[in-house]
């Protein structure tokens, strides 16, 4: 049974320049960090991610929820968690202030992923683990299908867990494997050229072969200059991606996309504004067959269910940070799998809690085990970080989903 509830706004200094996009200059990694101890002695650990200012106000709505929640059984709650997750989303009050984004919907994610991680913990297992040997009805009781019924009913998500059912075995493989990641520190925004080269050839030889530059620079040239700087240091077979962070108009999109074509980007990332469903589709008409990842701003189901009804987007990057945590990814997931689009999820909490995520995509739902993100800057804070070798994350073995932060 919960008994106790502890907020904790949680901030990271960063190193010079880390962190940067041409959006957020001067970013302080943050958490608003949920905690629910139960009458056993465990706690459940579980966080949203900002860039620091306003991160007590998400801590405050995580507490409005999190309280709603003493006195209940754990295993009791995730029993029906679809509904309980219902029930929090559309408080009469509380959705107000959404519905479903902004600060109420992050402060959903740090209380949901903190359930999954007591969840996982009391029966003594990692997340991943727990997720794939769940039955089919028991995924779905997880789940708040509201308003996807148009595309995904109960009974349709059955099904389709029920047809991946067949190659479960052989993609358990990945296990022992260990998932690829791809990495996103060699190129932020203000770091300069040749610290970028530079780590572009660390990268290689760590054993990554993808890697992500940030671009949206007010003097195209100087983003053109980097990506071909890049090129060249990763070389040809290399992946490389283009993250804007929102930072184009349509029309300025159109006309640098065109350009940048010519180094070969395996996609540009959040090319325009997130909320502007209609560019997004203008774009991807003008820009064939130029790749169009997104999902780090859009905030739940219904916009992401809303961008694949579009078919403007090419990859889908859900935060399980930013929904409304673990329960939303996996319906996001399901969208995403019956559209064939693939999910690269955005590693806002440095890859701790999406290692789980992007294991149960591939071994429950058939997800394509493309890569995960990989950013290391906060790898000192966990109890028990992610771990990467030749380029691969290797799969957690501690009980409950690698959020535990030291103290």
């Amino acid at each position: 049974m919960i008994k106790r509830v502890n907020i904790i706004d949680r901030r990271f200094p960063l190193e010079k320049g880390a962190g940067s996009d041409a959006v957020h200059r001067d970013p302080v990694y943050a958490y608003a960090v949920t905690q629910l101890a139960d009458d056993s002695g465990l706690t459940g650990n579980g966080f949203a991610f900002t860039l620091g200012a306003g991160n007590e106000l998400v801590c405050q709505a995580a507490k409005f929820y999190a309280d709603k929640l003493i006195g209940k059984d754990i295993e009791e709650l995730m029993r029906v968690f679809g509904k309980v997750s219902y029930q929090l989303a559309n408080d009469p009050q509380f959705r107000w202030l959404g519905p479903q984004k902004g600060v109420v919907q992050l402060a959903l994610a740090s209380v949901t992923n903190a359930c999954f991680d007591l969840w996982a913990k009391k029966r003594d297992v990692p997340l991943w683990k727990l997720l794939t040997d769940l039955s089919i009805d028991e995924v779905v009781s997880l789940l708040d299908l509201s308003y996807t019924e148009d595309e995904m009913s109960q009974e349709q998500a059955r099904q389709l867990l029920q047809s991946q059912t067949i190659d479960k075995d052989e993609r358990k493989k990945i296990v022992k494997q260990g998932y690829p990641g791809y990495d996103t520190s060699i190129g932020w925004f203000n770091y300069p050229d040749e610290q970028v080269k530079e780590n572009c050839k660390k990268a290689v030889d760590a054993g990554f072969t993808a890697m992500k530059l940030k671009v949206g620079s007010a003097d195209q040239e100087r983003d053109i200059r980097r990506a071909r700087l890049v090129r060249e240091a990763a070389g040809e077979e290399a992946q490389i991606m283009l993250d804007v962070n929102q930072q184009w108009t349509l029309p300025q999109a159109i006309d640098i996309c065109k350009r940048l074509q010519s180094i070969n980007p395996y996609w540009i990332e959040e090319p325009t504004h997130p909320d502007d469903i209609w560019a997004h589709k203008k774009l991807a008409d003008h820009i064939h067959p130029l790749k169009i990842a997104l999902g780090e701003h859009v905030p739940n189901k219904i916009i992401f269910k809303n961008y694949l009804q579009a078919k403007c987007v090419d990859f889908i990057q859900a935060d399980a940070v930013r929904v409304a945590g673990v329960s939303e990814f996996i319906t996001i997931s399901l969208l995403c799998k019956k559209y064939g689009v693939p999910v690269v999820p955005h590693v806002g909490d440095m890859g701790q809690l999406h290692q789980h995520l992007v294991l149960f995509n591939h071994i429950a739902l058939g997800h394509e085990a493309l890569f995960l993100e990989h950013i290391p800057h906060l790898r000192k804070y966990f109890l028990h970080p992610v771990q990467i070798t030749d380029g691969r994350y290797k799969t957690p073995q501690e009980a409950g989903s690698s959020c535990d932060l030291k103290s």
